[in-house]
């Protein structure tokens, strides 16, 4: 997984050095694709489908790939930040995650332009390269520093009004908020101890499966926001034991307080 994360951040990284010259499609509102993008995507495919040959994959622009091992399967997002790419901003990442029998087992996040590796495999610990990581151990929201991601347009009015609320509540608790506009960043951080927690709604399986495994090696609780599933929500919460009850309750409390 390292080598394939390498492998694809080669081409990301000349490519953004030439990120005028992209040719660039829209998805949809807010959501850019380039060809950078299906580029590292195809690097990484190829690579993992050698390394380990019948494994499935869940990609951000292939889809779900059955593969002959129906217990094994990837979960890539080759650009995880691209609007910063796009916009010339050097922080985005690339995730792969790795699953096995329903359970997320391992996890690579390498931020492409500082060139970290973050890894994770379950059992043994998170890294960043050959040091070993540690979620922080404040306890009291008043020192604590989260990150987040904001709704962009064509959300529906309803997240962008429960988003206000639980930024409202928490902006009054704490250090400080940070959006950074990549989600397996802001995980990797968490179990670095940078930022004491992260929490965002929606997102997909392939921004959160490798910084999931990040943090729960480092020490980390990472939960679902309203009880469900996190892969299947995408509602996500990553934080220490101590600040876990803590920020749940006013996310809780932000939430109750919108218009039935």
């Amino acid at each position: 997984m390292v080598k394939a994360a390498r492998a694809a951040g080669r081409g990301l990284a000349r490519d953004f050095g030439e990120v005028e010259n992209l040719q660039v499609s829209k998805k949809g509102p807010g959501d850019f694709v380039t060809n950078a993008d299906h580029r590292a995507e195809d690097v990484i495919y190829n690579e993992l489908s050698r390394a380990r040959p019948g494994y499935g994959f869940v990609m951000e622009e292939r889809g779900v790939v059955e593969g002959t091992d129906k217990t094994n399967r990837f979960i890539v997002d080759p650009l995880d930040g691209t609007l910063n790419f796009m916009h010339g901003i050097p922080h985005f990442a690339i995730s792969i995650g790795h699953e096995r029998e329903g359970e997320l087992h391992a996890g690579v996040v390498y931020d492409v332009i500082r060139g970290d590796i973050y890894w994770a495999e379950r059992g043994h610990g998170a890294w960043l390269e050959n040091w070993r990581l540690k979620v922080a151990t404040r306890i009291k929201l008043t020192d604590a520093v989260l990150a987040t991601g904001t709704p962009y347009v064509g959300h529906a009015p309803e997240r962008h009004q429960l988003f206000w609320s639980e930024l409202a509540h928490l902006t009054q608790e704490t250090s400080g908020i940070r959006r950074f506009g990549a989600a397996a960043l802001d995980l990797a951080y968490v179990a670095a101890g940078r930022f004491d927690g992260f929490w965002e709604r929606n997102l997909k399986p392939w921004d959160i499966a490798a910084g999931i495994v990040l943090v729960r090696e480092a020490g980390g609780i990472v939960q679902e926001l309203d009880g469900g599933e996190i892969l299947k929500t995408g509602n996500i919460l990553a934080t220490n034991a101590s600040l876990a009850p803590k920020i749940s309750a006013k996310l809780a409390t932000a939430k109750s307080k919108l218009p039935s």
